[in-house]
């Protein structure tokens, strides 16, 4: 008797991929001061560790492309958990060993964000491949875990060190090292099925070559730039906003923002079933374009930080759906697909909240005007959006093969063959061309040689003048016969 597999316990096991991921993001920005405290380095220097995290985890996105398929996702995403928790451990070690503690720094950042960067691109398919019943809500309850990561993070650090001192942030780096390892083993032995068959996926060349992808690509690009525009300035524009302390900002900010995504992501989860997640999506580009808005233009601190707070639940199900959107429209994408997916998030996580200061540098360190710029990024979300759903709506179907269609003679003398199962606005136009055909000859019906629409050149000679207004009126419904031909025939 064959045993049921437990898809459970991969779920769980994804569930911590992201918390995973949420420690390697949020943990080292806390310990930016005591680097500079500790080791003498430079706020210049410090600068670069985000920089080589996200730099890093892009160029894993990328090179997935090639290499997750060949290897397979056990051993990537196992990998991915092994690099997670060698480079924290290293982040304690590292330091204290080299001679140059900023060159250790480096070192396990980039490791962790290796392992981070294989996160991103595995997770969400392995969950894909699972043979789950409500996958949009699925996908939105696993993105939910880094939100409650980084706020577990936040917390967990700021009461340790309120216990224990900055002094003992080694300890607490191993702690949360130790979250990755105990991972590993559970992916180790869970099920783990692929999201497609060997030679059904689509590869590289024909991902770029369809215009489907590019959209989609685009809505990724905007969803996560609409979150890490004001997840990364949150913090800074609390504390200029309200003239709070940073401890103050950092909890107010930043993780008052991830609560509010990680609760609409879960309430997306439960509900999605009774929901159209396009339209759910458009509603949440809407209030994100809101959301930005009052915090970028109101005066009063307490709205300007409700929507702060109400942006993180604005932009919680973006980064999500836009995949599960993408598993939808384009079934055959495979693993690439999602590696660029994950590549285009985090290029607009990383572009964004660069925008976004320079913006408010030009002006003098208004952030305000920085977000209110921000505001694009939201709106071409919603633009995205619509294109996609009046456009290609049935490019999915397209993709996986287009359909025979047998033509038939028309009953009409001289009409073009008709062709069966024209899709959309091609059978209006099949439409309006029959009845202009029928009324053409119904009212010319007394002038037989003006009668065929695709062939009165060598006819008209017989009319007087070319200002014989019915030769006009003959030649422009020439004109819109023929025309409506060609566009039908196009398709």
């Amino acid at each position: 008797m064959t045993k049921q597999k437990n898809y459970n316990k991969t779920l769980i096991a994804c569930y911590l991929g992201f918390v995973t991921q949420a420690i390697s993001a949020n943990f080292t920005p806390l310990l930016f001061l005591t680097f500079k405290n500790t080791y003498g380095i430079g706020l210049e220097k410090i600068a670069l560790i985000p920089l080589v995290f996200y730099l890093t985890q892009l160029l894993i996105d990328l090179a997935a492309t090639r290499f997750v398929d060949k290897i397979g996702y056990r051993t990537c995403v196992v990998s991915s958990q092994i690099l997670s928790a060698v480079g924290l451990v290293l982040m304690a070690i590292l330091p204290e060993v080299l001679p140059v503690p900023f060159m250790g720094i480096l070192i396990a950042v980039v490791l962790y964000a290796m392992g981070s960067g294989l996160i991103e691109v595995l997770v969400s398919p392995i969950v894909e491949a699972c043979p789950f019943e409500n996958k949009d809500g699925m996908m939105s309850l696993l993105h939910s875990f880094y939100c409650w990561g980084a706020v577990g993070v936040i917390l967990g650090s700021t009461i340790f060190f309120t216990v224990f001192g900055l002094t003992n942030w080694k300890i607490l780096t191993l702690i949360w090292a130790l979250v990755p390892l105990y991972n590993a083993f559970n992916f180790i032995s869970c099920p783990i099925e692929r999201l497609v068959e060997d030679g059904e996926s689509m590869n590289t060349s024909q991902l770029l070559r369809l215009p489907l992808f590019w959209l989609l690509i685009l809505l990724m690009i905007c969803s996560g730039a609409s979150e890490a525009s004001m997840a990364q300035w949150a913090s800074a524009f609390t504390e200029s906003a309200m003239g709070v302390s940073k401890t103050v900002g950092d909890l107010a900010g930043p993780c008052l923002f991830a609560v509010f995504m990680g609760i609409s992501r879960i309430l997306y989860g439960k509900m999605s079933e009774k929901l159209d997640l396009t339209k759910a999506m458009l509603a949440c580009g809407i209030l994100c374009v809101i959301c930005y808005l009052t915090a970028s233009l109101s005066s009063i601190p307490i709205i300007g930080l409700t929507g702060c707070a109400l942006c993180g639940a604005s932009v919680g199900i973006m980064w999500p759906g836009t995949i599960s959107i993408s598993s939808q429209k384009c079934p055959r994408g495979g693993t690439a697909m999602f590696a660029f997916l994950a590549l285009a998030g985090d290029l607009g996580a990383t572009v964004s909240p660069t925008i976004v200061g320079n913006v408010s540098n030009m002006f003098g360190g208004n952030l305000k005007i920085g977000l209110c710029i921000a505001t694009a990024f939201p709106l071409m979300l919603i633009l995205g959006l619509i294109i996609l759903n009046q456009k290609f709506n049935r490019l999915s179907q397209s993709n996986s093969g287009k359909q025979t269609r047998s033509s038939t003679a028309s009953s009409v003398p001289g009409h073009p063959p008709r062709e069966r199962g024209c899709p959309g606005k091609f059978s209006f136009l099949y439409c309006i061309l029959a009845i202009h055909e029928f009324s053409h000859r119904l009212l010319f019906r007394s002038f037989p040689k003006f009668l065929h629409p695709f062939n009165p050149v060598r006819r008209i000679t017989v009319l007087p003048t070319f200002l014989n207004p019915r030769f006009l009126h003959q030649f422009r419904q020439y004109m819109i016969h023929t025309l409506l031909y060609f566009l039908f025939r196009l398709n």
